[in-house]
């Protein structure tokens, strides 16, 4: 499972021209979910977002979590975290999870971070053709992968 956490100022999501969620201070989290992910994956990464400390304090150190600064979040799909470009110029993104493996998953990682945060996930709407709109606050973009914990 693959993240790229992107702190925002602000951030959106819009579905066929209409706005479809928003949050301003806090977390734009675009999920890739590959065929070999599970809930060890899932809970892994959203207690690693939780406290994951990002946002500045007043010495201008990134050493605040999202509940410190009462951060939102949301939580966007997004398969192409899985692309493969070893062979020729088209990605392959074979290692990316089928539909029926990934929205389970992808609703039980929304669900888990809402637990471990105690805040409302924004989220797109999987599989869905989205225009994601973010004001990068910093910029601060981080990307993790779970199969690299150690």
């Amino acid at each position: 499972m693959r993240v790229v956490i992107q702190r925002t100022a602000s951030a959106s999501v819009q579905i066929q021209n209409q706005l479809h969620a928003s949050i301003g201070k806090g977390l734009l989290i675009l999920l890739g979910i590959e065929e070999s992910d599970t809930m060890e994956d899932i809970q892994w990464l959203c207690g690693k977002i939780a406290r994951l400390r990002v946002f500045t304090d007043s010495e201008g150190l990134m050493n605040l979590d999202l509940e410190a600064v009462n951060g939102e979040l949301l939580v966007v799909s997004q398969f192409t975290l899985h692309a493969s470009t070893k062979k020729g110029n088209r990605p392959s993104y074979i290692r990316a999870a089928k539909p029926e493996k990934a929205i389970p998953l992808y609703e039980a990682f929304v669900k888990l971070l809402g637990d471990e945060t105690k805040r409302p996930v924004m989220t797109g709407i999987f599989g869905a053709m989205m225009q994601v709109s973010l004001v990068n606050d910093g910029p601060v973009t981080i990307f993790i992968d779970s199969r690299n914990r150690e």
